[in-house]
């Protein structure tokens, strides 16, 4: 039997995992078979005065965070936005996007987070493609007329956007902000419609190796099931998890944030205005953290630090890496400074996870823990689909309680990523140790990893043969010992055109709208592009080209990532 629903705007989401194993998976207790606003709620109830959010306008407990749920959700219902909307939210890390979030589960609706930092373009396709009803933004630190800016793009878009806004409210918009004031007379619920735990909840984006952004639609079940129990099974459970957060919320990564530690686990979500390591370390050292998730970047950062007179580290249990592969350096000089072990987790928003167990330490070079059946079984297929046994490399292909529905208005992801019986195909190839423990191989599908932040080169491609000066481009990536990898745009010059530089190309590119995060860090001018035995350009000669030679430009951006992990 398979299961649909269908948006207002007539976006069909059909879950491509059979109902039978669904099901047991709620019986063995895998999945809470709630919807997440429920769940919050029962954590509000459980203990109104525990932190539930710490950001730069200090600590807001469950009693607070759930009276300003409940007001935004009286504003989205006043918006005529309920069950059958998908919401696109738009915010910086902090008490607003977490409130907005859990708003909209409240009224019954979906949830599809981007990060602020989204060029136009990417932003442009997300609201397209999902047919989203409303967006819900807000100014980051720094940064002023977000709202302005999706108001803009709206105008554009062939369906009615509402725009919802904290903080300034330009003429078109919902002011939010009077919702945010603490109002404790409201009663203890939102009296929403019913919404079946099976039924879509939060919308997943990645750049994956596509020209446009993905999403993946998740239930209930598999955010706080799937997704919950990953996060849960880092902990020993002793005392409530606090968990410094310092990617954005909007990621997939950052999805362990509102829907798990505030829903699921009823937890403290500790979040900063954007990454920086000094502050991170301030952070953990003022509001004692248990867990701290980041990617490998960003803990060799914090790590390479002078290390303060006092540095408290104390309360921390565990850290947490994943988006990237962490190498042995990383993982000593962060088990060093911080004083206790590194996990590590393999994953993706298409619908997989593997992570280094609870009581033990991350291992170098892709190697996780065995699968854990409360998240997703793993197995390696061969070309035909069917499983290889221990000792030999394939695909990694991932099915449990954590897989997704499907991809967003989009059956050629289904039909590439998807395999009968709710099998989803990670793109990246791999193999069972003897000890049960997942190896990560390497990469099948072409995207560049940077700092934990994935880029797609065709992507980016597309738009530098966009350039006037460009008759060619073809885009990879350079090794970096910081970074991991940066991209190079690898251009054949167009005959008699003016001379092209990394900044000149930099400058076009965010002009057209492409997010900082994705432009090109090095430029590489060649006469021609070098080809395979087939007539295709040969990506690894053209790489080692790029590695080897002499590419103009330093990094586009400053070094340290931003608040979506990319450059600024």
């Amino acid at each position: 039997m398979t299961a649909s629903w269908t948006s207002k705007n007539g976006v069909v989401l059909t879950d491509l995992v059979p109902a039978g194993l669904r099901r047991t998976w709620v019986e063995r207790g895998y999945c809470p078979d709630r919807d997440l606003y429920s769940l919050f709620a029962e954590r509000a109830r459980e203990h109104p005065g525990r932190d539930a959010v710490i950001d730069s306008e200090g600590i807001l407990d469950y009693a607070g965070l759930a009276a300003r749920v409940r007001r935004i959700a009286a504003v989205l219902a006043d918006a005529g936005l309920g069950a059958g909307d998908i919401v696109a939210i738009q915010l910086p890390n902090g008490r607003r996007a977490a409130a907005a979030e859990l708003a909209v589960a409240a009224v019954g609706a979906v949830s599809l987070p981007y990060p602020a930092m989204r060029g136009r373009l990417g932003i442009t396709a997300l609201l397209r493609r999902s047919r989203a009803s409303a967006v819900i933004t807000g100014d980051a630190p720094g940064r002023t007329g977000a709202a302005e800016g999706v108001l803009d793009l709206c105008r554009d878009l062939p369906h009615p956007v509402s725009v919802l806004a904290f903080g300034a409210a330009p003429a078109g918009a919902v002011a939010l902000e009077p919702a945010f004031a603490h109002d404790p007379g409201t009663p203890d619920a939102w009296p929403g419609p019913p919404v079946d735990p099976e039924w879509p909840a939060r919308i997943l984006v990645t750049s994956g190796s596509e020209a446009e952004p993905k999403m993946i639609a998740y239930s209930h079940n598999a955010v706080a099931g799937g997704r919950g129990n990953y996060v849960a099974a880092l902990h020993d459970g002793s005392v409530p998890m606090r968990n410094l957060v310092l990617v954005p919320l909007a990621s997939s990564y950052g999805s362990l944030g509102v829907p798990v530690t505030l829903a699921r686990l009823g937890g403290t979500l500790i979040v900063l205005d954007g990454f920086d390591p000094r502050a991170a370390l301030r952070a953990v050292a003022a509001h004692r953290p248990t867990h701290l998730f980041a990617v490998p970047t960003m803990l060799r950062r914090i790590a390479d630090l002078p290390r303060p007179p006092g540095e408290d580290t104390s309360a921390l249990r565990t850290v947490v890496t994943s988006s990237a592969v962490i190498e042995a350096d990383v993982i000593a000089a962060a088990e060093e400074r911080f004083g206790c072990p590194v996990l590590n987790v393999y994953g993706s928003a298409d619908g997989m996870n593997c992570h280094t167990p609870y009581g033990s330490s991350a291992l170098p070079g892709g190697v996780t823990g065995p699968p854990d059946p409360a998240v997703a079984d793993i197995r390696i297929a061969g070309p035909d689909g069917r499983p290889l046994p221990p000792g030999e490399e394939g695909e990694i292909w991932a099915r449990g309680p954590m897989s997704p529905l499907c991809y967003v208005n989009a059956p050629e992801l289904d039909a590439r990523y998807r395999a009968p019986g709710g099998w989803v195909r990670s793109g990246d190839r791999g193999r069972i140790e003897p000890d049960g423990a997942l190896r990560v191989i390497d990469r099948i599908k072409r995207v560049v990893k940077r700092g934990g932040y994935t880029i797609s080169p065709r992507e980016v491609e597309t738009q530098v043969a966009g350039h006037p000066a460009v008759a060619e481009a073809v885009c990879v990536p350079v090794p970096d010992p910081d970074l991991g990898e940066r991209l190079c745009a690898c251009v054949v010059p167009r005959p008699g055109a003016g001379p092209l530089t990394l900044a000149g190309l930099a400058a076009f590119l965010e002009d057209r709208g492409l997010e900082r995060a994705k432009l090109p860090e090095r430029l590489l001018l060649l006469d021609e592009l070098p080809l395979g035995a087939t007539g295709k350009v040969c990506l690894p000669t053209l790489a080692a080209l790029a590695a080897a030679g002499r590419p103009e430009g330093a990094p586009a951006a400053p070094a340290a990532p931003a608040r979506d992990g990319g450059p600024r």
